[in-house]
């Protein structure tokens, strides 16, 4: 059974920076698209990021371009998200997941994910 555990998040001012991990078990990590999605008070689950399964591409909300960076370490069997210049808008509570097909590129659709990860909150408020 594939687990996913979450961490990095909190409450950060305006501005300010976090950096997500997402530690996945299982030996088969490295063969799948990881994808970044988030869930804010209210609203549905939104699409953030993914990245291919070997790293190779990656994509991202318009939201998000330019402010947050994607990445993974198949070694450590985790994914990153690094969010920098946070704003109000991006509080939420963020997943990860693990894609359903092997040396896929990613996708946006939760649809196209088997597993999640329980979510880590971030909060972005002065």
């Amino acid at each position: 059974q594939v687990q996913l555990v979450e961490s990095g998040g909190g409450l950060v001012q305006p501005g300010g920076s976090l950096r997500l991990s997402c530690e996945a078990s299982g030996r088969t990590f490295s063969s799948y698209a990881m994808g970044w999605f988030r869930q804010a008070p209210g609203k549905e689950r939104e699409f953030v990021a993914f990245i291919s399964w070997n790293g190779g591409a990656t994509s991202y909300a318009d939201s998000v371009k330019g402010r947050f960076t994607i990445s993974r370490d198949n070694a450590k069997d985790t994914v990153y998200l690094q969010t920098n210049s946070l704003k109000p808008a991006d509080t939420a509570v963020y997943y990860c997941a693990r894609g359903k097909w092997r040396y896929s590129s990613g996708s946006r659709l939760g649809y196209d994910y088997a597993y999640w990860g329980q979510g880590t909150p971030v909060t972005v408020s002065s």
